[in-house]
């Protein structure tokens, strides 16, 4: 069997440094591993790095920001990997990270994609699975219906409060930080689409599994990796929350266009409005 990480990076040396030594660390004897790097202009000698300290890994470095999702379908054209993991640089696998992941999805022949649990440096379990963007969850979330009642399933459902991470379960979206993806499921699904840079993207691919394909896509607790977080988009915060928020918006005009114009347009007018709101407390 053989397994290509997929990382993209961006200014993140010393994180990509520790993702990429446990990969090789915890790499299972059976597997073949492929590595591929993709750089978007590094500022910060990430791809010397890579290139001195890892010459086993396939270097891509581009001479601009390409931004996420390009970056990714780069290393997914080259990959050669019957399983394709998408591996954020600020992610540090665990022994069985691997090992586990890929055994589940031998098992499960009919999952496109697996997210694992994701544990932060204090080593809390994150928050990283959610729901699809459907009009209700996506309300009840900007009206903060979710905070007032986390444990229900109807308004929680878009950041699954309800779920205690302790089970498999079948899912929407994990976070893109840790996905790993069958062979069988790119093929048919395609690459990510480069109009969503840098967010939405995972999410994006996993609808056009799911609900257009027909894969799964699961959500392991036995699967562990740290989760530093956000590396990248940390060093431009205020430009990165509103890419975040037009990204949903372009979801909505590529998923959601069946739906009736005043739903459109109050989803549309409170993405709008939470973007508005969380750059003034940014700001204050």
């Amino acid at each position: 069997m053989r397994l290509t990480l997929c990382i993209v990076n961006w200014n993140t040396r010393d994180f990509l440094r520790e993702c990429l030594t446990s990969a090789y660390e915890f790499r299972p004897g059976d597997v073949e591993l492929e590595v591929i790097v993709v750089d978007n202009a590094s500022e910060d000698g990430s791809a010397a790095m890579v290139s001195t300290e890892f010459p086993s890994v396939s270097l891509l470095a581009n001479p601009d920001n390409r931004g996420y999702a390009e970056g990714n379908n780069q290393a997914l054209r080259l990959a050669t990997g019957d399983y394709l993991l998408l591996l954020n640089p600020d992610v540090v696998l665990h022994p069985k990270s691997l090992s586990h992941s890929l055994a589940f999805m031998k098992s499960h022949p009919e999952a496109g994609a697996l997210g694992c649990r994701l544990v932060g440096a204090d080593g809390q379990t994150q928050r990283s699975l959610r729901s699809f963007p459907d009009p209700a969850p996506v309300l009840w979330e900007f009206l903060g219906l979710s905070r007032l009642f986390p444990k229900s399933r109807w308004f929680g459902a878009y950041r699954m409060t309800w779920f205690d991470y302790n089970s498999v379960i079948e899912v929407d979206q994990p976070m893109g930080s840790f996905l790993l993806l069958s062979r069988a499921a790119l093929e048919k699904v395609g690459f990510m689409d480069p109009q969503f840079p840098i967010f939405f993207n995972e999410v994006d691919w996993c609808w056009r599994a799911k609900r257009e394909m027909g894969f799964r896509i699961y959500y392991t607790p036995d699967v562990v990796v740290t989760h530093y977080g956000g590396g990248s988009t940390k060093q431009v915060r205020a430009s990165m929350v509103r890419e975040s928020h037009r990204s949903l918006l372009r979801f909505y005009d590529k998923h959601y266009r069946s739906q009736p114009a005043p739903v459109r347009w109050l989803i549309k007018s409170a993405i709008l409005l939470n973007e508005w709101r969380v750059l003034k407390k940014a700001v204050d």
